[in-house]
């Protein structure tokens, strides 16, 4: 017959461990309460009832009564952080949870849960019950052995680990029974415990391994040698008290027994209320239980959502006049295209309450006329907050039809984005993350399919804007929490017209100098191609890195003519790496040269001389790129069909390019207004750096004043090899770059790179003050933020893999700097947008390129707009060191530089 089994759960480190996993991206319902800990502990207590079906089940908690620990050692877990505020209000939440699925929850005052399940594991030894302790917890591990096993269900990449006497012998080198004595020498930062200074845990499993325990190594402390033999004599009082406070009291004085700890069935009328609180839907249904099940189920859960097609001119009429007293409105467009330069609409959805929703369907011309002509007054009064998910599309499709949007309130993409960052912000996500649906939303701004009548439409889009008036409370409470509400109101918000206008604007391109400039790149790409056929001695398909690697290193063999070895093949294919990287080491060959130059040549003129004359409007004749705010971690906008920010601007065929871009209208020209080394300013402003500070304050060349003071030369013998040195420093610096990598880049060993980056962090200490605080506030916190309040969460900085935490360490040291510069060009813009309106000038926004802003000018107010555009981006903000802007005015883009 077989053993009945115990599960005994640590509540607590289940409830940390759910509440940290969803740190980044908390859980959380309409009411913008956390629901991470009990959402993540109630689904691990689930899923085991599940899948083990325990006949005995509890689990037990920490009280906040002082144990035995804190008598003996008043600084017992002294250094822990306190509970997060959030996670407080969600204990007696769990416990009821736990209590309603059939669970015992024990506690007992004076003691940890720790010792709560060793005591009532030592009881289901002797009533032969097989035992299983469900933590991750390495002090559970003196435990294990006599028919108990530690049950792990949150380890990384395995469904449960499961920990036996052979497990803890692998994991510390000794059995269960020396496991506090492991812990006596090495202490447990954790809980604060000493143990002996200097001892780590390698040290102290050989000592145990060789002596057997605390007590056996001080009666034989004449066969350790040396220093070892001061550190364990020293401590000695810490090594005996650490044994003591690491150990599980296995006799606790508990209220119940393992018989009382039968598995009984989930109670409806105490679960359901409480998960229909905080939403947890698809519990319930998992559980089989329904809200009919509970009579305190709220009542608008249980009625049915109220969506309204507007198709007449009554349906109208009804529905304005239920608008006359609404102070805010979610909206959002029915199109036939994701471009809204191209997009025809079908209809509106509107809502300004939960489970309502009203479509006006604007697919017959003549009703969309008069339908848009009776909500124009609304949707232009901008005492009215409009809400969206992606507002700005709505706003570009509507003004197509005539009406200038008014009143952005809220874009619950954007504060999805600042809350959760590279975590998707699609509207189907997040009515999943915050208010539970099961059934996510179509995706807004989809086109529908096609032919679709407005009955079908109808549900689809009120059902939109419903999330989006339901998202707003909970989205607003968490942005106030994250401190995150001004930044999203005072930059964010105000910007989404700002692009909505570069938008519109466009950019004008010369199609002939276009012309012209495929013909030339075409020439050239043909001479270069039969220069490698002629090297190579054959032809081949010069875009396929299969037949290119083989002529390279298999018929031509160059690895041997350049003394280096062959590169391995990679990948399902067996073919060689031919990428730039791998490349460059063959750069002094001719055939190399001339791919590499193939190559960029090809790329430019596919992507962008090529490439753009397609992307033009007809009707407008201009390019109408998408810019984006919920792309880059860092804060930075993006620009898609077409990509401006990669348009090359250090090559001189890349700098080609921008002889196209011009002013349509004759008597107008470009003005370019570009930060001067920005994010160098701005990590002068948050390190403090006196250097670095005083560098800018005297105007002087950066580059040349930093090769000066880490290469100790003066002024006059810093040759420009040495200037492009200290210039990958100091951009270097910011990007964390390791010594291999700068030595990488600037052709040093990695001896001397180190000694460089040593130099530069002597020269300007506050700068490697600040990196090293940034990293450790991130590790503590989980997240950076720049000046303004933008947080990027980044969990792998506690990875215990070192490529993945350098990684993190590296982007730590970035965002702020990087994040605080893209916010102070959006301050800029919003203000240049707000000045342009309030002037007369003939001018027009109408790209933004990572530190620089272009224009399109009448040429007679070019030096007005010179003086606004170079006042508000030097004044976006007051900091230690003045912001620079070069200000260019030319017939094209390039002519501005």
């Amino acid at each position: 017959m077989p053993k009945k089994t115990l599960f005994l759960l640590d509540g607590m480190a289940l409830a940390y461990r759910a509440y940290f996993a969803f740190i980044a991206n908390p859980l959380r319902n309409s009411k913008g309460e956390n629901t991470s800990a009990v959402y993540g502990f109630t689904n691990t207590l689930m899923k085991i009832l599940s899948d083990e079906k325990p006949d005995y089940v509890a689990v037990a908690f920490d009280t906040p009564q002082p144990t035995f620990r804190h008598k003996a050692f008043s600084d017992y877990k002294a250094t822990r952080q306190k509970m997060p505020e959030d996670m407080v209000p969600q204990l007696p939440l769990l416990k009821e949870i736990a209590v309603g699925l059939g669970v015992p929850v024990i506690e007992a005052p004076g003691f940890e849960a720790d010792d709560i399940i060793g005591t009532l594991a030592q009881q289901a030894h002797r009533h032969n019950v097989e035992t299983y302790l469900v933590t991750g917890d390495k002090d559970f591990m003196q435990l294990v052995g006599h028919g108990v096993t530690m049950y792990n269900p949150l380890k990384k990449g395995v469904e449960k680990e499961l920990i036996d006497s052979d497990a803890v012998r692998l994991r510390f080198g000794v059995g269960p029974e020396h496991v506090t004595d492991v812990l006596g020498l090495m202490g447990d930062t954790a809980d604060n415990i000493p143990g002996v200074k200097g001892i780590g845990e390698k040290t102290a499993v050989k000592l145990i391994a060789q002596f057997g325990s605390i007590g056996n190594l001080y009666e034989r402390i004449d066969e350790v040698p040396g220093k070892l033999k001061e550190k364990l004599l020293r401590d000695k009082e810490n090594a005996l008290l650490s044994k003591q406070l690491a150990t599980i009291d296995t006799n606790v004085p508990v209220e119940t027994n393992v018989k009382a700890l039968i598995r009984t069935a989930p109670n409806a009328s105490v679960l359901v209320p409480i998960m229909e609180r905080l939403e947890f839907n698809s519990l319930i249904q998992r559980l089989g239980l329904s809200v009919e099940e509970s009579p305190e189920a709220p009542a608008d859960r249980r009625s049915p959502h109220q969506y309204l097609l507007v198709r007449t001119k009554a349906d109208l009429k009804n529905l304005l006049s239920r608008l006359e007293k609404t102070t805010f409105l979610a909206i959002g467009t029915q199109t036939t295209s994701p471009d809204a330069f191209r997009a025809e609409l079908l209809g509106l959805a509107i809502s300004w309450k939960p489970q309502t929703g009203y479509y006006v369907a604007l697919q017959e011309e003549r009703a969309r006329l008069d339908m848009l002509e009776g909500l124009k007054p609304v949707l232009e009064n901008p005492s009215i907050a409009k809400l969206g998910h992606n507002i700005k599309y709505d706003l570009l499709v509507l003004r197509q039809y005539g009406i200038q949007l008014r009143g952005v309130g809220f874009d619950t993409m954007i504060a999805s984005h600042l809350i959760h960052g590279e975590q998707s912000a699609t509207l189907g996500a997040m009515a999943q993350r915050h208010l539970h649906w099961d059934r996510a939303p179509a995706g807004l701004h989809d086109p529908p399919l096609e032919g679709a009548a407005p009955e079908e439409l109808t549900e689809r889009a009120c059902e939109e804007v419903d999330c989006i008036v339901r998202l707003k409370p909970a989205l607003s409470t968490i942005l106030t929490e994250n401190r995150s509400e001004q930044l999203f109101t005072t930059i964010e918000l105000p910007l989404v017209e700002v692009l909505a206008e570069i938008e519109r604007n466009g950019v004008w391109l010369d199609l002939k100098i276009l012309s012209d400039m495929s013909r030339e790149f075409g020439d050239q790409i043909d001479a270069l191609e039969k220069r490698i056929f002629k090297e190579a001695g054959t032809e081949f398909n010069m875009n396929s890195p299969q037949q290119l690697g083989e002529i390279l290193f298999d018929k031509m063999q160059i690895h041997k003519v350049a003394g280096i070895d062959r590169p391995k093949r990679t990948g399902k294919t067996g073919q060689y790496a031919t990428d730039v990287k791998i490349l460059e080491q063959y750069r002094s060959l001719p055939i190399i040269d001339a791919i590499l130059a193939f190559r960029q040549l090809s790329k430019l003129k596919s992507t962008y001389v090529d490439g753009l004359p397609p992307l033009i409007h007809p009707a407008t004749g201009r390019i109408h790129s998408t810019f984006s705010q919920t792309v880059a971690s860092t804060g930075r906008l993006s620009s898609s069909n077409p990509n401006f920010q990669n348009i090359p601007i250090r090559t001189d065929l890349g700098k080609e390019i921008r002889k196209a871009f011009r002013a349509q209208e004759k008597g107008w020209c470009l003005l370019s207004a570009d930060y001067s080394q920005i994010e160098l300013r701005v990590m002068a402003h948050m390190s403090g750096d006196e250097g670095l500070i005083e560098a800018f304050a005297q105007d002087a060349d950066i580059h040349t004043s930093t090769a000066m003071k880490v290469f100790n030369v003066s002024d006059s013998r810093v040759t420009p090899d040495l200037r492009r040195k200290a210039k990958d420093i100091n951009f270097g610096i910011m990007y964390g770059i390791s010594p291999f990598g700068l030595a990488s880049r600037i052709g040093l060993n990695q001896a001397e790179a180190r000694e460089f980056i040593a130099n530069y962090f002597a020269t300007f200490p506050r700068v490697k003050a600040f990196i090293e605080r940034t990293i450790e506030e991130g590790r503590k916190n989980g997240y950076v933020q720049t000046l303004f309040g933008r947080r990027r969460y980044l969990p792998d900085l506690q990875s215990k893999n070192y490529t993945v935490r350098q990684m993190a360490e590296r982007a730590a040291t970035n965002t702020p700097i990087q994040g605080t510069a893209a916010e102070l060009i959006k301050i800029a813009m919003i203000n240049i947008h707000n000045r342009l309106r309030r002037s007369r000038l003939a001018a027009r926004m109408i790209l933004q390129v990572h530190d620089e802003l272009v224009f399109e000018v009448r040429r007679d107010d070019a030096a007005a707009l010179k003086s606004i555009v170079q006042s508000e981006m030097a004044e976006a903000a007051d900091l230690k060191v003045s912001l620079k802007v070069d200000v260019g005015i030319g017939d094209n883009w390039l002519e501005t530089k």
